[in-house]
């Protein structure tokens, strides 16, 4: 069978890389979390966007099953994973295809990394605003399909609101698109969207369209830090104020002592505009916090920019192969009593971004009841809580995705209209 496979993928394609086994660290550890016989799949990485149909085509005729990806960074995200003969890899599709620098628009391949993505945009002083795990390797097609973004969906919004438009390769191997390549797109039905934190379930992402920004003029942080019902009071000022930050976010003791902040609790709030604003907005900030017990201190250039990229990695990074990492919803003003809750274990991590609500914790409880009460606190505040990354006994134990209500069979009927053979990570629905 292994070699049927492999000979079979040579004779479509010259351009596919097939590697096996598993010889790279990146997708070696992680496949090993997702599946039980990691020594059978092959990993594939087309160079072209035609080549990737051909595989995906082939594998459709063939009833192999597929695990999309890019880099490899969060192939252990989401359910575990069965009978899998591909692992197919976007990341020798890497073009930047086109940047309309005037409309603010760049259109690329899915496999291009986000860190080559900044740094193309630099030089024209524009940015994407997205901050995922695994920055500095992370594609754009599984930063997509794992709707993976971090503090500046404070200002920019989720990643659904930077996508104007996707290609993608269906599960009979043909390539269809959905929106467009310009900001004013609203013909149609917003088809994309389906594919935003899809994990591979109903095609492979092949071609992005992103709206970009400008590069701010200037950054500052500003932490306040201190007991949690002193910043459970700065955060209930700081809804209803004008202040703009574009990242907002609420910290508990554990990720502030990594960060070299002593106290229980904290919030980050960033500044980036022109200079002007940020000194009137951190003044703002300083005056109507003045009658509260909090420390404020504030981080400009290389110790601001030190500090998100600890903070992403502190919360968002596992510490260990027993790291449980789970992404919540729950309504801000929940969140310094979820903050509490968690503490519970002294090894936690977790991080609130206190405009969406939205939030990662990382855990080394090994107890599914644990965690279970923590996704029933969120679910009674209006949220959720999402295992990304655990040990396999965990996810064997629990519902990865916690769905409520019908929304696993409305996902059940999309999966089977988009890839009506299942090839696509057909154990991710359930």
């Amino acid at each position: 069978m292994a070699n049927a496979i492999a000979n079979k993928l040579q004779s479509i394609v010259k351009s596919t890389t097939i590697i096996k086994p598993f010889f790279e660290a990146n997708f070696q550890k992680r496949i090993e979390l997702m599946v039980d016989s990691p020594e059978s799949i092959y990993l594939v990485i087309p160079d072209t966007i035609e080549d990737l149909a051909a595989v995906v085509k082939t594998a459709n005729e063939e009833r192999w099953q597929i695990i999309p990806c890019g880099n490899g960074s969060k192939l252990d995200w989401g359910a575990l994973n069965r009978d899998v003969q591909l692992v197919v890899s976007t990341r020798g599709c890497n073009r930047i295809i086109e940047h309309a620098i005037d409309d603010l628009t760049i259109t690329v391949e899915a496999g291009v990394k986000l860190a080559d993505l900044q740094a193309s945009l630099q030089a024209t002083k524009q940015f994407l605003p997205i901050d995922p795990a695994f920055a500095d390797t992370a594609t754009i097609g599984g930063i997509i399909a794992t709707a993976d973004t971090g503090s500046w969906r404070q200002q920019y919004g989720g990643i659904r609101d930077l996508v104007l438009g996707i290609s993608f390769i269906r599960g009979d191997g043909e390539i269809a698109s959905a929106g467009g390549r310009v900001v004013k797109n609203v013909a149609g039905y917003d088809l994309m969207k389906l594919f935003i934190g899809s994990y591979g379930t109903l095609g492979i992402i092949s071609e992005v369209t992103f709206r970009t920004y400008p590069i701010p003029e200037a950054s500052q942080t500003v932490v306040l830090s201190g007991e949690a019902t002193q910043i459970d009071r700065a955060m209930a000022l700081l809804k209803n104020s004008g202040l703009t930050p574009t990242a907002a976010d609420l910290i508990g003791s554990s990720v502030a002592k990594k960060l070299g902040i002593a106290a229980k609790m904290a919030l980050l709030m960033r500044f980036q505009t022109i200079t002007e604003s940020i000194e009137a907005q951190t003044a703002q900030l300083t005056a109507m916090v003045a009658d509260l017990a909090v420390e404020i201190v504030c981080y400009r250039d290389e110790a601001e920019s030190q500090l998100w990229h600890q903070l992403n990695n502190i919360v968002r990074v596992p510490h260990s192969d027993e790291a449980i990492i789970g992404k919540f919803g729950i309504l801000p003003t929940a969140g310094v009593e979820l903050l509490q809750q968690v503490a519970i274990d002294n090894n936690s991590f977790t991080m609130l971004h206190i405009g969406s609500g939205i939030g990662i914790l990382q855990l080394t409880i090994n107890d599914v009841s644990a965690i279970e009460t923590i996704r029933e606190f969120c679910s009674d505040n209006s949220g959720f809580l999402t295992i990304l990354t655990a040990p396999q006994s965990i996810k064997q134990a629990i519902d990865v995705w916690g769905y409520r209500g019908n929304a696993g069979e409305i996902m059940k009927t999309i999966q089977q209209k988009f890839d009506p053979q299942q090839i696509f990570n057909k154990e991710f629905v359930r």
